[in-house]
């Protein structure tokens, strides 16, 4: 897996992760949808990037 391609979904998944809990706090369910929604989309990248190394394989 691209290491750059790594660093940068999990830190997606980490700034999701922030403003999901900020959210929770302020309750603002903006936030907190936007934080899961960050999240989500920083996991499937990885999973993308993990079927790109398992082609690449093959």
């Amino acid at each position: 897996m691209n290491v750059v391609n790594k660093a940068k979904n999990l830190f997606q998944i980490s700034k999701g992760k922030t403003k999901e809990v900020t959210g929770k706090v302020t309750r603002n369910r903006d936030v907190e949808s936007a934080g899961a929604n960050d999240q989500h989309k920083g996991h499937l990248k990885q999973v993308g990037e993990k079927v790109k190394d398992a082609i690449d394989e093959l």
